[in-house]
């Protein structure tokens, strides 16, 4: 085994033993600054982000639940904290994992209070292998799911043997290490591509942070740390992804006043994609998946309870972007360029609808966050999207009233130059950013022309009353009306199909005067209905340019602008 180079070790009674929380504080900012060697062993195309940021995202949210306590905090508030914030921030398939093991290894410590040190170790790594691979219905050998296995059995061996606490833990980071390079022996893809694998690599560099501050020694240059000499280790990354497999990673929090029919969910993921995940308890769920129909899955578990934090990466964009890492002559790897050109300036967008998605996409649009009437991203998710493009300057665009204050106080929390065009639906966004100039050096004038073209659309929106109200223009609604909304937010037509009421809305819209008017079905309006609602507005307003475009957005079978 390959000696780790930059790990300085302080005698042992001249060290000072730092608190749990300064333990796990420790452990995160080693992974942090190892991310991107981490995300550089990916083969698949990481569809919600790089294993390495995904995984210290993760811990970043364990340390932010974690720091809130005092110092003086017993071990079982700190394990709480931990797996909250664990779950709650959990990213992508390795962050999802890594929250279980975390999980499993406070649960550990709950129940192994009176063991021996040793014996606790390994009680509590036996217990995040069980809680992990619990989490996977179908477990990959040769990932970090192999890793945590493989140190489990190391701490019960020395628990076995009876060794000192000291000694059982350097096995075991001893054994973390050699799992990780056997990985590639388990998983023909790895050894394919002769790398290791991600997770379980972001995993030993965890562990062994843990453990060098645990037992008192000093961490000097952690980041430069070796687990492996450097000619075994060749990153390749490999273009493996294709149009046959599922093109959606969705991955959000589900909450529910009641406890949920984990299987009953798992079955509905499995049938409409792969890769599922589905942690937490209590009402509180972390649910990962790959589906080509996102749409569908998040339709679904709304029926089950509250959602947030939601998450939907095109994997097809994500390979595309992904950088390749040029062999130098020696035959390592050189570090990778930026995922994407640096730009003058970049436009982040929220949208929830995947038809409205590719459309912004299309006009221009950087990145685009899930999000809309029940989903309203935070202005942490909104900040993080916006420090993801390389741009001297950033626009973003909110697309719903409830979330222009969080984008406006994301604007105050970046580094660079930064405006928000308060653009309160999607079809606003469409028309400002064809008034974009990616040239332009005035931001404030470029933001203003970009609110003067979203201004100038009149705005309707249709859904399905939830219960029973009055208005001022329609009277007295009954719950299950199809009811019509213009731009002001009054309800101005109600009927009992769409297309009756989008014909009602029309004059309401201007439709009369105007040029183009737009139409975008969600989720649950047919194709063919919206070529009926097409043909008769046709008839309706012969001088009209109509587009008609799938928007697949949810709750609204049809949104309406003219222009």
């Amino acid at each position: 085994m390959a000696k780790n180079k930059s790990l300085k070790v302080a005698p042992k009674a001249e060290a000072k033993k730092p608190s749990a929380r300064a333990i796990i504080a420790g452990a995160a900012a080693a992974l942090k600054a190892r991310a991107e060697d981490v995300n550089r062993l990916n083969v698949f195309p990481v569809p919600d982000g790089d294993t390495g940021t995904n995984m210290s995202l993760t811990l970043d949210s364990v340390v932010a639940d974690v720091v809130k306590l005092p110092e003086s905090a017993p071990l079982a508030d700190i394990c709480r904290a931990a797996t909250h914030g664990s779950l709650m921030g959990a990213r992508g398939n390795s962050g999802v994992i890594l929250s279980q093991i975390i999980r499993g290894v406070c649960e550990g410590l709950a129940t192994s209070t009176g063991f021996e040190p040793t014996e606790r170790l390994a009680s509590c790594l036996e217990n995040a292998k069980e809680v992990a691979y619990q989490a996977v219905r179908k477990p990959v050998e040769g990932t970090m799911l192999t890793v945590i296995a493989d140190m489990a059995l190391a701490a019960r061996t020395a628990a076995d043997a009876e060794l000192e606490f000291a000694v059982a833990l350097d096995g075991v980071v001893a054994a973390t290490h050699e799992s990780v390079r056997r990985t590639p022996e388990l998983l023909p893809v790895l050894k394919e591509s002769n790398v290791v694998d991600a997770g379980g690599f972001g995993l030993a560099i965890i562990f062994e942070a843990a453990v060098t501050l645990m037992l008192g020694r000093e961490i000097a240059e952690i980041p430069q740390f070796e687990p492996m000499d450097a000619d075994q280790l060749k990153v390749v990354p490999v273009d493996d992804w294709n149009d046959d497999e599922y093109l959606y990673c969705t991955e959000f929090l589900l909450f529910a006043d009641h406890d949920l029919n984990r299987e009953k969910i798992h079955d509905y993921l499995a049938a409409n994609g792969g890769s599922e995940l589905i942690v937490g308890d209590s009402g509180q769920y972390k649910i990962h998946v790959h589906t080509d129909a996102p749409n569908k899955i998040l339709t679904y578990c709304l029926k089950q309870g509250e959602l947030a934090e939601v998450h939907i990466h095109n994997m097809r964009r994500q390979q595309a972007e992904r950088p390749a890492a040029a062999p130098t002559a020696s035959g390592a790897q050189a570090t990778p360029t930026a995922t994407a050109d640096h730009k003058a300036i970049a436009v982040v967008a929220v949208s929830s609808g995947i038809g409205s998605t590719e459309i912004l996409t299309s006009l221009g649009v950087d990145i685009v966050i899930s999000g809309g009437q029940t989903m309203n991203p935070s202005t942490q998710d909104l900040v993080e999207a916006a420090s993801a493009v390389s741009a001297d300057k950033i626009i973003i665009l909110p697309n719903n009233k409830n979330i222009i204050m969080a984008a406006q106080a994301a604007v105050t929390a970046l580094d660079v130059p930064a405006a928000v065009v308060p653009t309160k639906n999607v079809p606003s966004a469409f028309s400002a950013m064809l008034a974009f100039d990616p040239c332009a050096e005035n931001l404030d004038e470029l933001v203003e022309i970009m609110m003067e073209a979203a201004n100038e659309v009149h705005y309707g929106e249709i859904t399905t009353a939830i219960k029973d109200s009055v208005a001022e223009a329609v009277g007295e609604i009954k719950k299950g009306d199809v009811i019509g909304i213009a731009k002001t937010k009054d309800i101005v037509a109600k009927g009992t199909n769409v297309e009756d009421v989008a014909l009602e809305m029309l004059p309401e819209l201007g439709a009369a005067t105007r040029e183009n008017l737009t139409l975008l079905a969600g989720e649950d309006y047919s194709d063919e209905a919206l070529e009926t609602l097409t043909t008769r507005v046709k008839a309706a307003y012969p001088d009209l340019e109509i587009d008609a475009q799938r928007g697949e957005q949810p709750l609204y079978p049809l949104l309406m602008a003219c222009e």
